[in-house]
């Protein structure tokens, strides 16, 4: 695997324009003017595990290795990060390709999912086969105390420091893992919101980030697929910027996340922790 990206990703107003993103001529409706904007860049990633074809994501390509990583743990392909033994990563421009050696634990009950993913950057369950795989058992979390309030104040304004690319030219989403002082320690950004966490997730067991007491937080909606790959994970505190869904929030109380949605205008709800006769 590559070199450790630094935990702390400089602020973005102080960082080039990203990689990621690139110039493209447009013209107005009416064609009387015209000019050159920035759009973020995506790429067909097929991932492949011990030789055999799993997985076409449509990602963002940057931080392919912290993706793939939290890809194998959140989508339950895997359930420790020693369970991969290599990661190579080729290909140029639009097509890139990752081979990924497993475990035979790891690979064995990775066929018995029997799962052929076409993933997309707005479902984290295509290609799911079975009711039973888009609703596994998992361990339900110690619990955590929630975070103290100030830890959320100006909490939008303060991730931006982390969303490079999303200020440069717009249409990622973001994940930024706050630790258990309340300090924003990384970021990072994909098209696809569910990559984005994988991401996140992916660098926080690359570089042994401690997990006790922190938080993830996401720019996009909470859903089901989201909820599944922190608790995956072991982190014990989601908090989105929208509405978390009726399924997320349910299953948020079944496995003891605290689950935090932060309103743009009015004050955090925390949906999770809750009474059992509020569900």
């Amino acid at each position: 695997m590559n070199a450790k990206r630094p935990q702390c990703a400089a602020p973005a107003s102080v960082m080039p324009a990203p990689a990621a993103s690139q110039n493209y001529h447009y013209v107005t409706l009416d064609r009387s003017s015209g000019g050159e904007t920035a759009l973020a860049e995506e790429v067909a990633l097929a991932i492949a595990y011990n030789g055999i074809s799993q997985a076409v994501m449509l990602v963002t390509p940057t931080d392919l290795e912290d993706f793939i990583v939290g890809f194998s743990l959140g989508s339950g392909i895997i359930q420790d990060p020693d369970e991969i033994y290599d990661l190579k990563l080729t290909g140029a421009g639009s097509a890139q390709y990752a081979q990924v050696e497993i475990a035979s634990r790891a690979f064995w009950n990775l066929k018995q999912q029997r799962r052929q993913l076409a993933g997309t950057s707005g479902c984290g369950l295509c290609g799911v086969e079975a009711v039973e795989q888009a609703l596994p058992d998992l361990k339900v979390l110690p619990g955590a105390p929630l975070p103290p309030a100030r830890w959320l104040e100006g909490l939008r304004q303060r991730i931006s420091d982390f969303q490079p690319l999303g200020q440069h030219c717009g249409a990622v989403h973001a994940a930024v893992y706050m630790n258990g002082q309340g300090e924003l320690l990384m970021g990072r950004e994909d098209i696809g919101r569910h990559n984005a966490l994988d991401k996140l997730i992916g660098a926080l067991v690359r570089q042994h980030i401690d997990l006790t007491g922190g938080a993830a937080i996401v720019t996009s909606r909470c859903s089901l697929e989201l909820i599944q790959k922190v608790l995956r994970a072991g982190i014990q505190t989601l908090i989105s910027l929208s509405s978390p869904t009726g399924l997320a929030l349910q299953w948020a109380r079944r496995h003891n996340l605290n689950l935090i949605h932060l309103p743009q205008k009015s004050a955090p709800r925390v949906y999770s922790p809750a009474q059992e006769s509020q569900a």
